[in-house]
């Protein structure tokens, strides 16, 4: 399903009045998008479902400061909008339920000796696989990693998001690039028959 401009903006004015046939069809638009981005910080299904449902009543609640004097009615700029909404749920939930995640100090960064094999064994591999083994990742890197690498944030930025240091990130960002290279370095190794 897509919206055009005049379309979209009946949508989330229907949503700002609170018309329940409205909010169903948001719904029904963007629950396949965020559940999408939340897997990724998510640790479970159950979660997943959690954080997508908390999300779109944080949009709904939310939705009068989407601005559109200033990114209009585009269907990928309410989504970018959205999915903002939704990381910072997810970073948010995590934060409160998960406050055991512990980030790798800065100072402890060691520049290990990485042949870069990662785009022949990326390119043999499939969307899901790959998605898969990043959310294998240790919480603290997938975190780092999901917010610079998939959602496009700088280490400035992710720094602020996570209350890191930006050298935090960056050893994070390495460690998880590392992780996910040896894994997926034995996950593409031929299997020996005998």
């Amino acid at each position: 399903m897509s919206y055009c401009n005049e379309e979209l903006k009946h949508l989330l004015d229907g949503c700002r009045k609170n018309s329940r046939s409205h909010e169903k069809l948001f719904f029904e638009w963007l629950k396949e998008f965020a559940a999408n981005v939340c897997y990724r910080y998510a640790s479970s299904k159950i979660e997943v479902q959690d954080l997508v449902c908390d999300g779109f009543v944080k949009a709904f609640k939310n939705l009068h400061l989407y601005n559109e004097d200033i990114y209009g009615y585009s269907e990928a700029a309410f989504k970018g909008w959205f999915k903002k909404v939704l990381i910072n749920n997810c970073i948010n939930y995590l934060n409160k339920f998960h406050p055991k995640i512990e980030f790798s100090d800065a100072n402890a960064l060691l520049m290990a000796d990485i042949s870069d094999d990662s785009e022949s064994v990326l390119d043999a591999m499939s969307y899901n696989e790959i998605l898969e083994t990043v959310m294998e990742l240790p919480p603290a890197y997938r975190m780092v990693f999901n917010l610079f690498v998939i959602d496009g944030y700088t280490h400035e930025e992710v720094a602020g998001i996570l209350g890191i240091t930006e050298g935090t990130s960056k050893s994070n960002l390495f460690k998880a690039k590392h992780w996910l290279q040896k894994v997926l370095q034995k996950k593409m190794k031929p299997k020996r028959y005998v």
